[in-house]
C-alpha cells in the first residue's frame, strides 16, 4: 500500500472529486462539511449545487447578487481548491418540489443524469485544457440512482456517501430478505420482530422505515431507494456517518459486502470550524439573547426539521400541552409545518399567553441552540441530523418521528442507547401526553438515567473525531485506500472522455 501511495505522489497527480449532494438540508450539510475535509486534506473538490439549492442558500443569507453567490469563497481564501458549480433540476424556482414530489422525481429519474454527464465531461475537458493532472472520483449520495453509470463512463472512482446510520443503510441493503418474508411492503395488522437481517440483532417492523411499512403513501419514495441501493452495490467505497462505537455489529457486517468506512458525525469535523459559510436554505433566527436570559438546562427545544409535515390538531395539542407544562421552550415553526397553505395554525391567544415562557421562529442555527447551556431537552423528529447534533451536544431527547429514516432513528435512541423518550407510546399527541412526558423528562429517576446516558454518548461522539479516534482513524484509512485506487485506476490507463 505505502510503495502504490509513493508512486502515486511521484506522478505528480492530484485527486479530483466531483461531488453531488442529494437536494434536502439534511444531505446538503453533510456533503458539504466532507468535501472541506477532503480538500484539507489536499483534495481539489468541484461541488456540484442544484439550481434550486443554490437560490435558496443564497437567499437566506440576503444575497443580493444570486449569479455571483459562492458559498466556498471563504473556505478559497483559506487556501482550499474548491470549485463551486450549479446544475438545473429541470424545474423553475416556483415549481413546488415537496408538494410535487412523485414529479419532480420522475423528472430526476429521467433527465438529470444527463445533465451530471454533461457536467462531469466539462470539468474533466476544462482541466485537461489547463493541462491538470487528475485523477478523478465521484462523491454522490447514496439516494441517487445514477452514480455507478456515470463513474464506470467516465472511469471515476465510485465513492457513496449515506447521511443516516448504518442500521437503515443495512435495511434498505437487504429489502430483498424483507420482501421474501413478507415484511416489504408489510401488511400485518400486528407488529413482529425481525431478526434475519445481518448486522441487525433485532428490530420490530414499526421501527422500519416509513417507506416499508406503506410504500403507498408517497410510491416515488421507494423507487427512489430501490434505484439507489441497486446503484450502491457498484459503489469503489461507501462512507457512513455514524459512530463505529454506536454501531459496531452493523459496520462489522457491511464491510464484509463493501469497504465501508464510520466517518462520523461529519457535521462536527474540526479542521475549518473558523471557516464562515452559509448552509442554511432558510434565513435563521438568532435565539441566543433569549436562551442567555433563562436558567441553565431550563429551555426544551422544538423543531420538526426541514421536510416533516404535521397536521393542525398535533400542532395545537402539544401548544395545549406546553401551556400547561410551563416550561420554557423555542419552537421553530416553519411556515410549511401543516401545508403550503394553511394558517393560524395555534390556538388563539397562545403567542400572548406564553411571550414570557416561549419563543417561537421560523428557523434558527440548531447547533448554537443545542450548544448553549440553557436547551435541557429536544423534542425532535428524530432526523438523523438532529440525532447527531442533540448527542454531540449532550441534550437527551424527546421523540415524535414522522416519515422515512425517523422511526428507525428513534429505536436506536430511546430502545438501544437510552437518551430520550417517546412523545406518545401510541395514536395520536394529546395535551395529556405531552405534560405527562415534560414532567418525566424533567425529573425523577428516568430523567437522571437519560442524562447519565448522554454524557456517554457525547464522550463517543467526541472521542472518534479526535486525532486518535475510531472516526478520524477510518476516515484517514479511507483517504490512504482512496489514493491507491485512483492511482491503480490511473495506471490502467483507460480513456476519461468516452
Amino acid at each position: 500500500m505505502a510503495i502504490i501511495q509513493k508512486k502515486h505522489m511521484e506522478e505528480n497527480s492530484k485527486a479530483h472529486a466531483i461531488v453531488f449532494p442529494y437536494p434536502y438540508q439534511g444531505h446538503v450539510t453533510p456533503m458539504i462539511n466532507l468535501s472541506l475535509k477532503l480538500a484539507h486534506t489536499g483534495f481539489t473538490i468541484t461541488f456540484v449545487q442544484t439550481e434550486y439549492i443554490h437560490h435558496s442558500i443564497s437567499k437566506s443569507t440576503n444575497t443580493d447578487d444570486d449569479d455571483h453567490f459562492d458559498m466556498f469563497s471563504e473556505a478559497k481564501k483559506s487556501g482550499l481548491d474548491i470549485r463551486y458549480a450549479t446544475i438545473s433540476d429541470g424545474f423553475p424556482m416556483e415549481f413546488d418540489r415537496d408538494v410535487n414530489f412523485d414529479e419532480f422525481w420522475q423528472t430526476m429519474f429521467r433527465d438529470f443524469p444527463d445533465r451530471v454527464g454533461d457536467i462531469v465531461e466539462r470539468t474533466i475537458k476544462a482541466d485537461e485544457e489547463e493541462s491538470s493532472n487528475y485523477n478523478y472520483l465521484l462523491i454522490a449520495d447514496t439516494v441517487y440512482s445514477w452514480p455507478a453509470i456515470i463513474a464506470k463512463k467516465y472511469n471515476m472512482v465510485n465513492v457513496s456517501l449515506w447521511t443516516e446510520p448504518a442500521i437503515a443503510f443495512s435495511i434498505n441493503y437487504h429489502l430483498d430478505l424483507l420482501h421474501r418474508n413478507g415484511h416489504f411492503p408489510y401488511k400485518g395488522n400486528c407488529d413482529s420482530d425481525i431478526t434475519y437481517i445481518p448486522g441487525v440483532e433485532s428490530i420490530s417492523t414499526k421501527d422500519l422505515m416509513s417507506y416499508i411499512r406503506d410504500p403507498d403513501i408517497v410510491p416515488m419514495l421507494i423507487q427512489v431507494l430501490i434505484k439507489g441501493f441497486e446503484q450502491v452495490k457498484a459503489a469503489d467505497f461507501i462512507l457512513c456517518n455514524t459512530v463505529q462505537e454506536l454501531e459496531p455489529e452493523t459496520m462489522s457486517i457491511l464491510n464484509q459486502k463493501h469497504p465501508t468506512y464510520a466517518i462520523g458525525p461529519i457535521n462536527f469535523y474540526s479542521d475549518f470550524t473558523k471557516i464562515s459559510m452559509a448552509k442554511s436554505l432558510w434565513s435563521e433566527s438568532d435565539c441566543t439573547h433569549w436562551l442567555n436570559s433563562k436558567p441553565c438546562g431550563s429551555v426544551l427545544y422544538i423543531s420538526f426539521g426541514s421536510v416533516a409535515q404535521s397536521n393542525k390538531h398535533e400542532i395545537r395539542e402539544l401548544a395545549h400541552g406546553l401551556l400547561l407544562s410551563r416550561v420554557y421552550f423555542i419552537w421553530v415553526l416553519r411556515h410549511d409545518i401543516v401545508g403550503p397553505n394553511e394558517s393560524d395554525i395555534l390556538p388563539v391567544g397562545f403567542e400572548d399567553l406564553t411571550k414570557d415562557r416561549g419563543l417561537i421562529v421560523p428557523w434558527c442555527n440548531q447547533n448554537m441552540v443545542l450548544s448553549n447551556s440553557a436547551t435541557g431537552g429536544f423534542l425532535t423528529h428524530c432526523g438523523w441530523n438532529s440525532v447527531l447534533e442533540s448527542m454531540w451536544h449532550g441534550v437527551p431527547m424527546i421523540c415524535y418521528p414522522f416519515l422515512v429514516d425517523q422511526p428507525t432513528n428513534r429505536k436506536l435512541v430511546v430502545d438501544d442507547w437510552k437518551i430520550g423518550i417517546n412523545l406518545c407510546d401510541g395514536g395520536q399527541v394529546t395535551r395529556e401526553e405531552v405534560v405527562k412526558k415534560i414532567k418525566i423528562f424533567t425529573m425523577g429517576e428516568k430523567s437522571i438515567q437519560m442524562k447519565q446516558e448522554i454524557k456517554k454518548v457525547s464522550h463517543n461522539l467526541h472521542d472518534s473525531l479526535d486525532e486518535d479516534g475510531s472516526s478520524q482513524r477510518n476516515f484517514d484509512q479511507f483517504v490512504d485506500d482512496l489514493k491507491a485506487k485512483l492511482y491503480l485506476r490511473r495506471k490502467d490507463g483507460k480513456k476519461i472522455i468516452p
